[in-house]
């Protein structure tokens, strides 16, 4: 190639740049919104569940030892009920460790991915 079709395709990419500028910033002002609304969703549910689990677990803690109080199996039962809180906690954290992360902004990566593929074709 000579150096003023070089010239000339670099003006072209650059040209198909400042175009795509204006949609990504559309796109990443939508994808935010979208990502902003989600996590404040699952964050208030996720704080509710584990509220409500809580207390509900606390509470029938506390009536499983309180109903054992008078049987010779007393300190069984409050251990029973500390390992039952213990594998409650490590089945919880297994599964985090398990879940995939989410992939907020992937619309605006795959298009800034797409767009680069374009480029590298264009400049080929």
């Amino acid at each position: 190639m000579t150096f003023q079709s070089k010239i000339s395709q670099w003006r072209n990419v650059s040209r198909f740049c400042a175009r795509r500028v204006a949609d990504y910033g559309d796109l990443f002002q939508i994808e935010l919104a979208e990502t902003k609304t989600r996590v404040l969703h699952e964050c208030v549910a996720l704080v509710a569940l584990a509220i409500g689990a809580m207390f509900s677990l606390s509470f029938i803690s506390i009536a499983v030892i309180v109903t054992s109080i008078t049987s010779p199996y007393f300190v069984e039962v409050a251990w029973g009920v500390a390992g039952v809180w213990l594998l409650v906690t490590i089945a919880a954290w297994l599964v985090m460790r398990s879940r995939r992360p989410a992939e907020p902004f992937q619309l605006l990566r795959r298009e800034l991915e797409r767009d680069m593929q374009a480029i590298k074709e264009a400049s080929q």
